[in-house]
């Protein structure tokens, strides 16, 4: 766990600081500096581009981790690299072609409700566009084991930039027009970035002549397609189908409430970017102990902080809530929701790591297509039933769903499963900790009420995890600190 705990801290240091730079944006700026329907229309055109995204990439990015180690350098690799690069291509001019010639009905079909989203389908198209190759070059740094830079550009680069937007803005230098054509731009400069990244750690001679196993590995991009689709579905879809039922003001209040939850996601996301290579080397090698090890090791390390951080965001919401304004107080459920629903994410640990890269990964594809068509059926139910909880309700049954069926495919195929003895500790200490403080009321403003409310939760999880040792790879990070405040 050296490399993955070590690029795994790095990756969640930059992760959180985009994520600080993004909360800024999203809880202060854009609610202040944009109208409520504007703010909806930015998280509608992104929504919708990060569901198109998986289509786009022809699923590239998990092909190349899986079939990259099978690859000597020279000809054959430069071969398999100059296939990854040209067949998103094959969906990308067609959907370009369609998108030109049905721009009129797709722009009806998305403004149904709310009529301002009509004139940016291009907008939506070329975004998706944007974000397909980035994720393409971004998994080819991957298995170079290199995802701390590619980190940075996803999660900060776009927000620095997105910020000063808002400034300008504010400062009218700009109108809101321009900000969104600059967005597609922001996007289309991040991936030619990347790429130049990608190229320089492995370096590529265009060589057409297809791999020997070119038919085996398109018929798995065309499977990813489907299981990214599935799992970006189940994260963006509630965002666009709140567009298609209530005004568009009301995706901007469901953003900063599914925003908040999500930072619990942010370890889980920094992990993965160098576990899954290394489950795909595992997996290449046969290690099935190996492959057990990482899995209840990722597991317990994803739990403890996510555990950590759902119980910090979950007992100073009333306080954080007072920052916002008035109309985007009322998420505290959609936050609990959606928090449990990521808690439970970070529990499978490499989960998807090892379905992906494994020889079952066909059924859990179908398996994820059907989910995700269970998430679209559960909130054209529950969204006009219940508003914006019917959303993160469906959102939460389909995590649950999706989740319960891969952690029990893993058992009956490799007799693995990330739960122990210490999982169930960990429990045990956040439902004490909760339980505890939860009906705490701090009467200070609520500068001064979240750091010391979240001293108080912090404290003890820590002392507990350092004083019993339950995790090996936590205790290990803490007793490095430890020895630094003694010295």
């Amino acid at each position: 766990m050296g490399i993955v705990l070590k690029q795994s801290l790095n990756n969640t240091l930059i992760t959180y600081f985009g994520f600080v730079i993004g909360g800024t944006n999203l809880l202060f700026l854009y609610t202040r500096f944009l109208t409520d329907e504007y703010f909806g229309l930015v998280n509608v055109i992104l929504s919708a581009s990060a569901v198109l995204m998986p289509l786009l990439a022809f699923g590239v990015p998990n092909t190349l981790v899986k079939y990259f180690a099978g690859f000597q350098e020279g000809r054959s690799r430069d071969s398999f690299l100059t296939l990854m690069l040209l067949l998103p291509l094959v969906l990308i001019f067609p959907l370009a072609l369609i998108s030109q010639i049905a721009n009129e009905a797709i722009g009806d079909f998305l403004s149904k409700e709310n009529p301002v989203v009509k004139g940016y389908v291009w907008h939506i198209f070329l975004i998706g566009v944007a974000m397909a190759y980035f994720e393409v070059f971004y998994s080819w740094a991957k298995v170079k084991m290199k995802s701390v830079f590619g980190n940075f550009m996803k999660e900060v680069f776009s927000r620095i930039i997105i910020t000063t937007l808002l400034l300008l803005i504010y400062l009218d230098v700009i109108s809101v027009v321009t900000f969104l054509n600059i967005l597609v731009l922001i996007y289309l400069f991040r991936a030619l970035i990347m790429m130049g990244y990608a190229l320089k750690l492995q370096g590529l001679k265009l060589n057409l002549k297809l791999p020997d196993n070119t038919m085996e590995m398109v018929s798995y991009s065309a499977l990813i397609i489907l299981g990214g689709s599935a799992a970006i579905v189940l994260l963006e879809v509630d965002k666009v189908m709140i567009n298609q039922f209530i005004e568009i003001e009301n995706v901007a209040y469901y953003s900063v409430a599914g925003y908040i939850a999500i930072t619990i996601a942010v370890p889980s996301r920094s992990m993965h970017n160098i576990t899954y290579p290394l489950t795909a080397e595992i997996l290449h090698n046969n290690d099935i102990k190996g492959l057990k090890r990482l899995y209840q090791k990722s597991s317990l390390t994803l739990f403890i902080v996510s555990g950590l951080l759902f119980l910090l965001i979950v007992l100073n919401l009333h306080d954080l809530y007072d920052f916002l304004p008035e109309s985007y107080r009322g998420g505290y459920m959609i936050v609990v929701i959606l928090g449990l629903a990521k808690v439970y994410d970070a529990l499978l640990g490499n989960n998807n790591a090892i379905l992906y890269n494994s020889d079952f990964y066909k059924a859990l594809l179908l398996m994820g297509v059907l989910l995700a068509i269970l998430t679209i059926l559960l909130n054209l139910w529950l969204i006009p039933q219940y508003g914006l909880d019917g959303a993160a309700i469906a959102s939460f049954l389909a995590f649950f769903i999706y989740n319960t069926i891969k952690l029990i495919y893993v058992k009956v195929k490799f007799n693995i499963q990330p739960i122990t003895k210490e999982t169930a500790k960990v429990f045990l200490l956040l439902i004490g900790i909760s339980s505890l403080l939860y009906f705490v009321k701090l009467p200070f403003h609520p500068l001064i009420n979240i750091p010391l409310k979240s001293f108080l939760i912090v404290v003890p999880y820590v002392f507990v995890l350092y004083r019993f040792k339950i995790s090996d790879d936590v205790y290990g990070v803490l007793s490095k600190y430890m020895e630094k405040i003694r010295r």
